[in-house]
């Protein structure tokens, strides 16, 4: 896509990407509560009759790999399928590929969600980024070769 092209898009807000962001962070906090609601149960029984929070660390250690599976299964269906996970929806924010202006293919998309998580990991180091850039593009929009616009 030229410049011309991608300038006749309006570049979405740190504002409404962080909202977005919160919302699809609730949703996905959601579905984690509910897929293992019977597993945490047991854990916050556990700490409240016996204050032993080692059933919380186990918990933790070994549904680390589902939380981050989840999340990127999550952020690639939602932004290959239509360039908007459903908290983009709500603020009206909307990923596109800066090459053609069309909503991410699924390698793009999965690119994109896996970057986000490593941003996630280190200090959302990848996010600061946004502040910095004139298209507001984050690390994983960069490598990703996305950008968000409004819809």
């Amino acid at each position: 896509m030229s410049e011309s092209e991608l300038n006749s898009y309006q570049i979405s807000t740190i504002g409404k990407r962080a909202t977005a962001y919160f919302l699809d962070d609730v949703i996905v906090s959601l579905l984690l509560f509910i897929i293992f609601y019977n597993q945490l149960l047991n854990i916050y029984q556990q700490v409240q009759n016996h204050m032993d929070f080692t059933p919380l660390v186990a918990y933790l250690q070994e549904n680390t790999l589902i939380f981050i599976l989840l999340r990127i299964i999550y952020q690639t269906f939602f932004v290959w399928q239509n360039g908007m996970t459903p908290g983009k929806m709500i603020m009206k924010i909307r990923v596109i590929e800066m090459d053609s202006g069309n909503i991410p293919s699924f390698g793009v998309a999965f690119l994109r969600a896996s970057i986000r998580i490593v941003s996630e990991s280190i200090f959302y180091i990848g996010y600061i980024m946004a502040f910095f850039n004139p298209m507001v593009q984050t690390l994983h929009d960069k490598l990703a070769k996305t950008v968000v616009v409004d819809v």
